[in-house]
C-alpha cells in the first residue's frame, strides 16, 4: 500500500533575524506607540471595525514608504519571503515579488480578529513586535473545510497535519508566513498587556 500527501498548505516560521533583535525590535515597538498616538484617523476607523483595538489598515497601510523602521523591516521580511517562495516552487522567472501593504496592529486585553483572507495578494504574513504572557496566537483553518460534507470528526489527539484548525503560537521578534487565500484569525487576546504586531502582503507583478 502507498499514502500520498498531497495539496499540502505550507506555512514558513522563523526568527526575523539572528543574534540580538531586541534593539531594533524596541526601536519598533516605541514607533507602533507614536504611531498610534498620531493616527486620529485610524483611532477613529479603529472604534468601529476593530473594536476596543487599534490597526493602521485603512489609514497608513505602507507604513514602509513614511517609516525607515518600517523600511528596515520590509528588507529583513523580504529575505524570508523569498526563502519562502522557493520552499512553495513557485515560477517567479520574470516576476518580481514585492511588498505592497504593511500595517499596524494593537490588541489589547480581549480584542479579537474575526475569520478572514487576504484578497489581491500572494503571500501575507505578521511580524510580532510584542507578545506578553497569554498573547493570541495565529489561528489557521483547513482550506477544505467546507468540503469535508460527511466526514467524521477528527480524533482529538490527530497530527497536527489533519486537524482542521491549528493555532501557532505568537512570539516576539518571530515572522510568520503564508499563502493570502488561507483564512486565518486571531483569537481574544488573553494577556494583561497590549500584543503588538506588524501585517504585510506581497504581490508579484
Amino acid at each position: 500500500m502507498s499514502i500520498h500527501v498531497l495539496f499540502p498548505t505550507l506555512v514558513y516560521r522563523a526568527r526575523l533575524q539572528r543574534g540580538n533583535w531586541q534593539d531594533f525590535n524596541n526601536r519598533l515597538q516605541r514607533e507602533c506607540l507614536q504611531l498610534r498616538a498620531d493616527d486620529a484617523a485610524g483611532r477613529r476607523w479603529s472604534k468601529h471595525s476593530y473594536p476596543g483595538g487599534y490597526t493602521s489598515y485603512a489609514s497608513l497601510s505602507r507604513l514602509y514608504q513614511i517609516s525607515p523602521s518600517f523600511e528596515a523591516l520590509r528588507l529583513k521580511l523580504n529575505r524570508h519571503v523569498h526563502t519562502y517562495v522557493r520552499q512553495l516552487e513557485w515560477q517567479m522567472e520574470g516576476r518580481s515579488l514585492a511588498m505592497t501593504d504593511c500595517w499596524l496592529n494593537i490588541m489589547p486585553r480581549g480584542v479579537a480578529h474575526s475569520l478572514h483572507l487576504h484578497p489581491l495578494a500572494a503571500v501575507s504574513g505578521t511580524y510580532y513586535v510584542s507578545t506578553p504572557p497569554g498573547s493570541a496566537g495565529l489561528k489557521l483553518e483547513d482550506p477544505r473545510l467546507d468540503r469535508f460534507m460527511a466526514a467524521p470528526p477528527r480524533k482529538p489527539d490527530c497530527a497536527v497535519a489533519n486537524r482542521p484548525w491549528v493555532t501557532l503560537p505568537a512570539e516576539a521578534g518571530g515572522v510568520l508566513l503564508f499563502e493570502s487565500w488561507l483564512r486565518h484569525e486571531v483569537p481574544s487576546n488573553l494577556a494583561r498587556q497590549p500584543r503588538i504586531s506588524v501585517s504585510f502582503n506581497y504581490g508579484w507583478f
